[in-house]
């Protein structure tokens, strides 16, 4: 073994380890029943600098979270017991170090010209960076039919791609709201296929390293049954999967973010009354088909709008979740409509998000918001199931 090389190693990956690391890839393995593949990006964690280590073996991805001294050391154990080649990309050059089996270390190094590295940070056309990225193969993706088994996405699944990594970043955006939480509960009502449900397990206690527990409720017993064969499959423990109607539901007295995506009309009411009743500290809902409203709505001034089918229902979608915001808002929330994705992915793009204030509202702002609820309603004669449920 040539310790001159290794110790130049050392102070080349010193060198390069540090925030400004753009990625390592380990390949060449020299077990291929094994791990076959590492990737290696920093990532901050409550303002500390920790690089995620992305190990693929089989169609399965492990993720840790390493310090810069474990690192380094993992790199040299990994030339010198397990692969073959390494792979460095920093914002100031790049190194690639070939490894055989008796020990020899070849390092190649490509230094890159201030003016080179800024012309790319400049770049307008730089690749977004997702949470969930591209050509990284995640198991619950695969199976889900949006990847395919190297990672790369299937053109048809593109926007479900894009959806899943947009769900995510409403996720991470709420987090602060749940750090004091030891255990964080999460009631997924309508989950259909649970691309999103996964997705939130995945990356809670996959990339982040959360304690959580995930319910997922729907109606349809196939859909459930494959769901709870898909997460037994992965290991997901503290994932699962019932059947069950929102409005019917009772299987939890405190839960800490209730998530309601596509529930059709007023089910999506019944899951935020329950989540207002849980004492939820975040909801995140994306409603669907706001038939209610669209059958109520009645205004003299507004009937040239009304008339109009098209026109009408997009009325009557607007007015149902504003509705449903200021409700919100009422019960103790910071709230906000957002755009879930844009329209050309999906027509159904607005997202609730609901995240519990820390102190009570004033009595003057309290009795505003249900004076403009109030006036609201009578001006387009709407009457909601939201508004019904908390009368009673």
């Amino acid at each position: 073994m040539d310790n001159t090389q290794w110790a130049k190693l050392e102070e080349k990956l010193a060198q390069y380890i540090n925030i400004s690391l753009k990625e390592i890839i380990i390949s060449n393995p020299r077990n291929k029943e094994g791990v076959i593949k590492v990737k290696v990006r920093p990532i901050l964690l409550k303002k500390e600098l920790l690089y995620q280590v992305s190990s693929f073996k089989g169609k399965q991805v492990f993720h840790e979270n390493v310090n810069e001294k474990t690192l380094k050391e993992q790199c040299i154990k990994w030339l010198q017991d397990d692969f073959g080649q390494l792979e460095l990309h920093h914002e100031q050059g790049s190194l690639i170090c070939l490894s055989n089996k008796k020990g020899t270390l070849t390092i190649k190094e490509k230094k890159m010209k201030v003016s080179e590295s800024r012309m790319q940070e400049l770049s307008h056309n730089r690749k977004k960076k997702y949470i969930l990225e591209e050509n990284v193969p995640v198991g619950f993706l695969i199976d889900l039919g949006v990847q395919t088994p190297q990672g790369k996405i299937i053109r048809t699944a593109y926007d479900k791609f894009l959806q899943i990594n947009r769900f995510l970043e409403f996720i991470e955006d709420v987090l602060p709201a749940l750090e004091n939480r030891e255990v964080i509960r999460i009631l997924d009502f309508g989950c259909g296929k649970s691309y999103l449900t996964f997705a939130i397990y995945y990356y809670l206690h996959e990339l982040k390293g959360k304690n959580v527990q995930i319910i997922g409720l729907d109606l349809k017993e196939d859909v459930i049954a494959h769901c709870n064969a898909l997460k037994d499959k992965y290991g997901y423990e503290n994932l699962k999967f019932l059947t069950g109607d929102i409005k019917d539901y009772t299987g939890q007295d405190e839960v800490d973010m209730v998530v309601t995506l596509h529930a059709c009309d007023v089910a999506t009411d019944y899951a935020l009354y329950k989540a207002v009743n849980w004492n939820a500290k975040v909801i995140l809902s994306v409603p669907c088909c706001q038939h209610e409203v669209n059958r109520q709505i009645h205004n003299e001034v507004m009937e040239p709008l009304l008339k109009y089918g098209l026109a009408k229902e997009r009325m009557s979608a607007l007015v149902t979740d504003t509705l449903r915001a200021l409700i919100l808002e009422e019960k103790g929330y910071e709230t906000g409509l957002l755009e879930f994705i844009d329209m050309t992915h999906t027509p159904k793009n607005a997202l609730i998000r609901a995240v519990k204030r820390d102190k009570m509202l004033s009595a003057a702002k309290l009795n505003k918001l249900k004076r403009q609820e109030e006036e609201f309603t009578k001006f387009l004669g709407i009457h909601t199931t939201l508004q019904k449920l908390f009368e009673e």
